[in-house]
């Protein structure tokens, strides 16, 4: 029977659709650049990005790329950053980045899509447990199940990712988004609050000057923040004040080098050198780091790094804690000092990685971003660059490899005016190399140096490290490091990235200089003794 009084069904809902929701959320708290590898379920998302000016979508063609950019873009940035990842098995694709940043504790939000909300029972060929894979490197993982929750859920997502970075637990806060929550209409963007500095524990500054002031030959043990300008001056003080040594975590998220600062020895990563450099000390305070451990475990030797005895005093993670345990011990007017180093002459004849490292030291230009992935070539070119102009360094922080290009991506969006350059590792560098299509796509101003080796020279360390161990002959005589004839111009060229290859010093020298001078990316293989390559 038909009627004529009107339509009686419910009004469709009115405001965004979820997926505006989550960007104007994401926006209202700073983020401003999201790094993609969507796929159907995301397409909401994409749409309402290419809406929105203020929001910048990176196209990464792996997963790991865009969260190992979303990871140096956060802490270049300062400022959360964003991913977007395609269902369940996206997510897995970008675990390994996403450790590298909880372990550095950038702020960072992971949007994953999901299937919509009716399907996902039928259990799609796609269908995974996504809150199951973002535990482990998520402090905060959410599944948004209305549009009208949309915003609200991005919120929390931001506010978690800014708690975690600051406490040095971990700032990845995972938002898992079914398509049609994206899709439907009834959201609106929430607002998100300024974040407020990190308080310092005064209990804590307290008993560190104690510990400072009572006894001779401390270390005093820095990480996170604290190893930018405002918190080396302050340890440098302490350590004029009180005597105490300085040390810095082996692998920090971002390293503030320049003229002026001291240049503080980090924590070496062989378990020997690491016992002998800590084994000493009585007392410990640790300033923006957590107690270190050991990589890993090896038959018959000690899972702790400190001498029996020893005393480790927390003094927290807030940048602020320093300053004021400056204040208590330094008396006003304490000087910081440093030692001045010289840059290396630029040297000549067959390159080997001393050489390397010396042109890079004497080449790397005035606020370059280093992204160092060059494992066992990394001593060498820290060494090298200790005199080099003003520089901020990125390490590998969660130690999966695999960050390097991408974080050159992330470090180049994040500071378009400054020279980016990637300090490679030849085996490390086939984890992630589409991150090179995205340099050249995007137009960014990045060097990358491969150094060629040949191998994986960590493996040939370790099966050193385990010597009667059963297997470890067996390794070394299958050739498990030898990973020559790689061919990384043509690679490069391959992902619209031009190219050189250096078998000199003269030619390295030659290459960087031109690489740096030119707009856009370059790539550079400095072939090192034992790294056959394919090309001539």
């Amino acid at each position: 029977m038909t009627t004529h009084g009107g339509d009686r069904r419910a009004p469709a809902p009115s405001g965004l659709r979820g997926a505006g929701a989550v960007l104007d959320t994401l926006a209202n708290g700073g983020v401003e650049v999201c790094f993609a590898n969507p796929g159907t379920s995301e397409m909401h998302l994409v749409a309402e990005m290419t809406a929105r000016p203020s929001m910048r979508n990176v196209l990464c063609l792996f997963e790991g790329v865009a969260t190992g950019a979303a990871d140096a873009y956060g802490r270049m940035a300062e400022r959360p950053a964003s991913a977007l990842l395609h269902l369940g098995p996206g997510l897995g694709n970008g675990l390994a980045n996403l450790h590298n940043a909880r372990r550095a504790s950038t702020a960072m939000v992971a949007l994953v899509g999901d299937h919509a909300t009716y399907l996902k029972d039928c259990d799609p060929p796609l269908n995974t447990d996504i809150e199951q894979l973002a535990a482990p490197m998520s402090a905060w993982v959410r599944r948004t199940t209305r549009a009208a929750e949309a915003g609200r859920d991005t919120a929390e997502a931001l506010l978690a990712a800014r708690a975690g970075a600051a406490a040095g637990t971990g700032g990845v806060a995972t938002l898992i988004l079914p398509s049609d929550v994206c899709w439907s209409e009834g959201g609106s963007a929430a607002e998100v609050p300024a974040a407020a500095p990190a308080p310092a524990d005064a209990d804590a500054v307290e008993r560190s000057a104690k510990i400072l002031r009572d006894n001779a030959g401390c270390l005093l043990f820095l990480g996170g923040a604290n190893l930018r300008p405002a918190g080396l001056r302050a340890a440098a003080r302490i350590a004029r004040a009180t005597g105490a040594e300085l040390l810095a975590e082996k692998s920090p998220a971002r390293h503030r080098r320049e003229p002026g600062l001291p240049d503080i020895a980090r924590l070496p990563y062989p378990l020997d050198e690491a016992l002998a450099r800590l084994g000493g000390y009585r007392h410990i305070v640790f300033a923006g780091a957590h107690p270190p451990v050991p990589f890993f475990g090896y038959p018959g030797r000690p899972s702790s790094l400190f001498a029996a005895g020893c005393e480790l005093h927390l003094l927290g993670m807030a940048p602020a804690a320093l300053q004021d345990l400056a204040d208590l011990v330094a008396p006003a007017g304490t000087r910081a000092s440093h030692h001045v180093t010289g840059r290396p002459g630029l040297p000549t004849g067959e390159l080997t990685l001393a050489k390397a490292a010396a042109v890079i030291g004497a080449l790397v230009p005035e606020e370059a971003v280093i992204v160092d992935e060059a494992i066992t070539c990394a001593p060498d070119l820290i060494a090298a660059t200790a005199g080099a102009p003003a520089h901020d360094w990125l390490c590998l922080s969660g130690g999966s490899i695999g960050m390097g290009m991408p974080g050159a991506v992330g470090a180049a969006v994040a500071c378009p005016d400054r020279p980016v350059l990637t300090l490679q590792a030849d085996g490390s560098a086939m984890y992630t190399p589409q991150a090179l299509w995205t340099q050249a796509r995007e137009g960014l101003n990045v060097v990358t140096i491969i150094l060629g080796n040949g191998s994986y020279a960590s493996l040939a360390d370790e099966l050193a490290r385990v010597e009667g161990v059963p297997g470890a002959d067996l390794g070394r005589t299958h050739g498990i490091s030898d990973i020559s004839g790689l061919d990384f111009v043509a690679l490069a060229a391959g992902m619209g990235v031009p190219a050189s290859r250096a078998r000199s010093a003269g030619d390295l020298a030659e290459q960087l200089r031109r690489a740096l001078a030119e707009p856009g990316p370059w790539l550079i293989e400095a072939v090192l003794p034992g790294g056959g390559v394919r090309g001539a």
